[in-house]
């Protein structure tokens, strides 16, 4: 069997987005992954306009039918709320499996071989021009490449519920408490999403419901329709995201807090420097642009989390917020661009 250009060790949306990218270059990519797709994992569901934007500038095209569009972000805290809509698009609420279906089914018609249920052979075994590590934020790529030296690395716990209600709104909102925030993102007619992210490991969804009560009360006996998903949300900068022919993507690379909602868009951007990269010969290219790519995200996460420093910070935050409103729209312009 001929050696491919691009050997991918993860099948999950960043390795499918960078193999979708590398074939529109005209490149033959191999993707391995020991799972079997659809694969699920905890996180909001929601995608932002400018999510979709980057998936569609490397033919990853998200039909409207898919989920439930929403047209905007509202902040409840501090017994108030702001919102604003999105200034251009619409995000929208997606199934993390339909997502990944149907990013399967883009990476098939485009030529990528997928090899399902096969874990990714040790580094030294690979024959590819090119080695990407999408195998997530605990890369074995990542590690036995020696990549794994850091600038920054905090992290926080994210668990994920799915209840049979229609959407009462067509924004995505997040509910502000004390070292947590819930996500609600509407991702069908009857079906919405809850992200939670705090502090603490043992926190779940529904315990964290009974500390918003309008929240509480909208669900109260509404069936809860999946299994609750636990993960692990990373803020980590590493030094570089290069050695040799090797590159790293996604979680594998780094990642924001998913207070941001950025995590997908970044992968899209990512997968789309990187064939350019891999394109030019050139993966220098790739690790010089590479943190640029996060900067908004990081900076957009630094100012968002000043809500979570304490109740009193909450109360002059969204009372400034509320008087102000065009400064709420500006930030939200500013981090969906």
């Amino acid at each position: 069997m001929a050696e491919p250009d691009v050997f991918i060790a993860g099948g999950g949306p960043a390795g499918l987005a960078a193999a979708i990218a590398a074939r529109r270059k005209g490149m033959s990519v191999v993707v391995c992954d020991g799972n079997r797709p659809p694969v699920d994992k905890a996180c909001g569901e929601g995608l932002m306009p400018d999510s979709r934007g980057a998936a569609a500038r490397i033919g990853i095209h998200i039909p409207d039918s898919l989920g439930f569009e929403f047209h905007g972000i509202r902040f409840h805290g501090a017994d108030r709320s702001v919102e604003a809509p999105f200034p251009n698009g619409r995000g929208i609420g997606v199934r993390r499996v339909a997502l990944h279906q149907l990013l399967v089914e883009t990476a098939k018609r485009a030529g990528v071989e997928l090899r399902w249920g096969t874990p990714a052979p040790a580094l030294e075994d690979i024959r590819a021009r090119w080695i990407i590590g999408a195998d997530g934020s605990a890369s074995r790529v990542r590690r036995s490449a020696g990549l794994d030296a850091c600038l920054r690395n905090s992290r926080r716990f994210a668990f994920r519920q799915h209840y049979r209600i229609a959407p009462w709104t067509d924004y995505m909102e997040i509910h502000w408490g004390e070292g947590c925030q819930i996500y609600v993102t509407p991702v069908g007619p009857d079906d919405v999403c809850l992200a939670l992210i705090s502090r603490w490991p043992d926190l779940r969804v529904e315990e964290a419901v009974r500390r918003f009560p309008a929240l509480q009360e909208r669900l109260e006996g509404v069936d809860v329709t999946s299994r609750e998903r636990g993960a692990i949300t990373a803020t980590m900068r590493l030094r570089t995201v290069t050695r040799g022919n090797i590159a790293l993507i996604g979680d594998a690379s780094g990642s924001v807090d998913a207070i941001t909602g950025e995590g997908m868009c970044l992968a899209f951007r990512q997968a789309a420097l990187l064939a350019d990269a891999m394109d030019r010969g050139d993966l220098a290219h790739y690790a010089r642009r590479h943190p640029r790519l996060a900067l908004r995200p990081h900076l957009m996460a630094r100012t968002m989390l000043i809500l979570d420093r304490g109740p009193k910070v909450r109360q002059w935050a969204f009372g400034a917020l509320s008087s102000a409103p065009w400064i709420f729209r500006g930030l939200l312009a500013v981090h969906v661009a």
